[in-house]
């Protein structure tokens, strides 16, 4: 039983055994971990932000769309940065482009 615990109160080891590969073994996981989270998460969000903005940049009079609230219309009119919807017969609402959630 002491003869595990002298073990155990051992000085550091010298520095001779520490390799100079220890520190690129340290940071491997981490570029690893990052390059999967960029495959996984960032690249496609940022595609999906890419198509989302060329839908809202091609807004036509008849297209059927749903808003970021739910409401769900037919575009009557696209004015600079808002867009007239008719979400019912005599309806129309103003709702911004970027309240725009896509195709309905």
């Amino acid at each position: 039983m002491w003869d595990s615990l002298a073990y155990a109160m051992g000085g550091p080891p010298s520095q001779g055994a520490q390799g100079g590969g220890s520190l690129i073994a340290a940071f491997l996981p981490l570029v690893l971990i990052f390059v999967v989270f960029y495959f996984l998460l960032i690249r496609p969000q940022q595609k999906r932000a890419r198509e989302h903005q060329k839908f809202v940049q091609n807004l036509k009079h008849g297209q059927k769309v749903v808003t970021a609230g739910g409401l769900v219309g037919h575009v009557v009119k696209v004015e600079g940065e808002e867009v007239l919807l008719e979400i019912s017969p005599e309806v129309k609402v103003r709702v911004l482009k970027n309240y725009i959630a896509g195709p309905a």
